[in-house]
């Protein structure tokens, strides 16, 4: 096996996302005689001919009711070479934030695109959204091709649009699949009706993948947000959490933030017993030889390269409350293990899905994606989004109902390149460097010297942090 892949599957609603995971377990055997029964009844019930494979990941009552997705549904798979997590995303707009969250840290994006209707705006926002956060690898599935005869010129027709998008975000050698997810064509096997196509099944363009790693991609120096204070029986005390960035070893000199106060590492342990080194994203427990004052929320880094100290925030920002975000409202900033106050000090700009270029904009309304600064009640330790995923997002809370009203990740928006010209749509994934694409790379200039989010949602992933749900038909 060559190692674990994050998927997202994204697109607008109706493209097939459901019926497309439940296609790929189904040909690769991975749908055990008992679910399959279980799909088998539940389709019955609903009036459907045959199997309904979408129930495969849309399993809540309302989901199959309608024929959509709700909710991130997570489903375990594996192709010959690889094992994957994948994350079935919402389509509809309305739920445009359970995307945001099932993309946030995979290394890869399925992007289904409906031969019938072409490449969507909301299709357009999924793939910048999933840009921003990172996932420079993205393969397209053009479904539903048998309802337009496997037309040659249409799938040129969307392949052309496709290269253009992936050129605007700076895409590393996107694939683009002619298939039917309902038939099965080019899902596991290579259709005949495709004669046209040389390129890979999805299969095998799974399996030839090799995207940068959610969990370890990044340049900082070593991080490690204080989770929990850890008293010792006997008198002492260790801290526990999930080191963010680079390598954490025994003897590195450390630097504990906001306090600035300096210190050496002691140990690093888990339960099974104490390490020579921890690299991210493995949770440990951290002793030092000072006995200075470390609690929740602090910062441990590298006292050779730390991260920046400040009070001043310029971020992009997915929203995703109905009520607009604007100069006059204040928020919780939630990242990593600490939680301040915020005041918006201004909102730059807005993306617009349809041309990818920045416009004037005094707020964000929901499902808009801008740039924004804040002024922080109290200063963060954050590296450019680039640099750091942990370290580099955050979550802005309503303070008043506790709801997350939206992500941030640490750096402005870029202008896309508009040269003409596209990556090679059958070429393997490659794995090296990421062209220029929305989220500026280097550390931005302005009120912060740079900082990258951990992931839309601080440390590891929850299923659903982020309130919210999408549609997606059962085809």
């Amino acid at each position: 096996m060559a190692g674990l892949i994050r998927l997202t599957t994204i697109g607008s609603v109706d493209d097939g996302k459901s019926t497309l995971i439940g296609r790929l377990l189904h040909d690769t055997d991975q749908l055990l005689a008992d679910q399959l029964s279980a799909l088998t009844t539940a389709s019955r019930r609903r009036g459907v001919r045959g199997v309904d494979l979408s129930f495969a990941t849309d399993g809540l009552r309302a989901e199959r009711e309608q024929g959509i997705t709700i909710d991130v549904a997570y489903r375990y798979a594996k192709t010959p070479n690889r094992r994957l997590v994948i994350a079935d995303c919402p389509g509809h707009l309305r739920y445009t934030r359970n995307m945001a969250t099932g993309s946030s840290t995979a290394d890869l994006a399925l992007v289904l695109v409906d031969s019938t209707k072409g490449l969507r705006d909301q299709t357009r926002r999924h793939c910048a959204i999933a840009s921003l956060l990172g996932v420079s690898s993205m393969i397209f599935a053009l479904n539903k091709l048998d309802l337009m005869g496997w037309d040659e010129e249409v799938f040129e027709e969307i392949s052309a649009e496709v290269r253009r998008l992936a050129t605007r975000l700076g895409l590393i050698s996107p694939v683009v699949i002619p298939m039917s997810a309902l038939h099965g064509d080019n899902v596991a096997e290579r259709s005949a009706n495709t004669p046209y196509y040389g390129g890979p099944t999805l299969v095998e363009a799974l399996d030839r993948a090799t995207p940068r790693s959610w969990a370890t991609s990044g340049s900082s120096g070593m991080r490690f947000p204080v989770q929990w204070v850890i008293r010792h029986p006997g008198g002492g005390r260790s801290y526990g959490g999930m080191v963010a960035g680079g390598t954490l070893r025994e003897g590195d000199e450390v630097v504990v933030q906001p306090s600035g106060e300096q210190t050496v590492v002691r140990s690093v342990s888990t339960f099974d017993g104490r390490l020579p080194e921890a690299s991210a994203p493995l949770s440990v427990n951290l002793e030092v030889f000072d006995d200075i004052d470390i609690g929740r929320g602090d910062m441990i880094a590298a006292a050779s390269d730390p991260p920046s100290l400040t009070s001043s925030l310029h971020a992009t920002v997915c929203w995703f409350s109905d009520a607009p975000l604007s100069t006059s409202s204040r928020y919780l900033v939630k990242h990593t293990t600490r939680t301040v106050g915020a005041s918006v000090l201004e909102v730059l700009d807005r993306l617009d899905f349809s041309t990818l270029a920045k416009s004037a904009s005094g707020e964000l309304v929901s499902n808009d994606v801008g740039s924004v600064r804040f002024e922080l009640h109290q200063p963060l330790s954050v590296d450019p989004y680039s640099e750091n995923h942990h370290t580099g997002s955050f979550v802005i809370i309503d303070p008043a109902t506790n709801a997350t009203v939206g992500a941030g990740l640490v750096g402005a928006p870029e202008e896309p390149p508009t040269a003409a010209g596209a990556p090679a749509d059958h070429a393997g994934q490659d794995a090296g460097s990421r062209p220029a694409g929305l989220l500026a790379g280097s550390r931005p200039a302005g009120l912060l010297a740079g900082s990258r989010p951990a992931g839309l949602l601080a440390g590891s992933r929850p299923a659903g942090l982020l309130a919210g749900s999408s549609t997606e038909a059962a085809r």
